[in-house]
């Protein structure tokens, strides 16, 4: 009878702690909307003009373009990679968009300049981002170099092609000409719909594709598995160079994606567009919950993670917090998140056990 007894508390205790455990993994996985919720409050007490409906459109098309960056760099993260080239991508996607309306493709075998259509001209750019993260992905996976040199090799080489396409110059005016059937590359990125920027409703429909993707496909179901124990996917019949190929290929994407917003919204382009972006999205990608070494991780964690940065960012700008000050605050934030990531696995590991 003793011995029941002592059973029983045995098995009250230890449900009690894993019952407290499981809601300390469910906090740390909630932590990027909490942090969210927290900064939103405290901007809107403290400062009159954060919730003034034109400050939030801003904010919100800024976070559309760390959020888009940062889809791409998930899928890749996810997958046990990483893409440090997306910054320079999106510069030298810019370029190319730039050059194009602006000089149209030369033919010098042919004497003749042949101007695109604006919708050629974005296919094209799109095109161009998805063949460097093509690139990437077949450098790393079929001569098994490090992630992290490759892209950070392809950082330099899009940047510098970026620099070369105008001898550093830019490409101003973006607006296009009636006779050439070239304009209205500028609505890209000043457009509304129901009131919106197209911005915004770019980053709703890629982050929905993003979801079903990584939730309702073989593909995404792959991307985990490969993250998760990249041998045991292998064994189990998953193509993992193809599908971690396609990976770099979709951040290759969304960077010449944001390469076209930006050059749209400020209708020209610049070879240094896309500076230091690779750390935002990377930022977006760990503050939203996804582990580094791959294999854990959502696309919504990391939208919400760009929401954080971007409200952050944006508040601490209306309250003329110093631009010095923001960036170690922002490094500040970015290590934090990282501590407690480890700290979650480190509570999902005892767990399983």
């Amino acid at each position: 009878m003793t011995s029941d007894i002592a059973a029983q508390r045995a098995d009250h205790k230890q449900d009690g702690l894993h019952q407290r455990a499981t809601l300390k993994t469910l906090l740390f996985q909630l932590r990027a909307f909490i942090v969210l919720i927290l900064l939103f409050a405290f901007f809107s007490v403290y400062s009159d003009s954060f919730l003034q409906p034109g400050n939030l459109i801003i904010l919100t098309k800024q976070v559309a373009i760390n959020a888009l960056l940062g889809i791409g760099m998930t899928f890749v993260i996810l997958a046990g990679g990483i893409d440090l080239s997306v910054g320079s991508i999106v510069g030298l996607c810019g370029m190319i968009a730039g050059g194009l309306i602006n000089e149209g493709l030369v033919l010098p075998m042919f004497g003749v300049v042949v101007y695109f259509n604006v919708w050629i001209v974005m296919l094209i750019t799109l095109v161009v981002g998805m063949i460097i993260g093509f690139a990437n992905g077949i450098i790393i996976t079929r001569f098994n170099v490090a992630p992290f040199i490759v892209t950070l090799g392809m950082l330099y080489v899009a940047r510098g092609l970026a620099l070369l396409r105008n001898n550093g110059a830019t490409f101003p005016n973006l607006v296009g000409d009636p006779a050439l059937a070239n304009t209205g590359f500028p609505t890209l990125g000043t457009g509304t719909f129901i009131g919106l920027p197209f911005s915004i409703w770019i980053m709703v429909a890629v982050g929905l594709l993003a979801v079903f993707l990584t939730l309702k496909t073989p593909f995404g179901r792959q991307v985990y598995a490969i993250g998760g124990n990249e041998r045991a996917a292998l064994l189990s019949g998953v193509r993992v160079k193809n599908v971690k190929t396609i990976t770099y290929v979709i951040s290759g994407l969304c960077s010449a994606l944001v390469g076209l917003i930006i050059t749209s919204q400020l209708v020209s382009s610049h070879p240094a567009t896309g500076t230091s972006f690779e750390l935002n999205a990377i930022a977006a990608v760990v503050l939203g919950g996804t582990s580094l070494v791959g294999g854990r991780g959502t696309i919504g964690g990391t939208i919400i993670g760009a929401f954080v940065i971007g409200v952050l960012n944006n508040g601490m700008i209306i309250e003329g917090v110093s631009s010095f000050w923001q960036t170690v605050i922002t490094g500040v934030v970015i290590i934090v998140a990282v501590i407690i990531d480890q700290i979650q696995q480190k509570l999902q590991e005892r767990s399983v056990s």
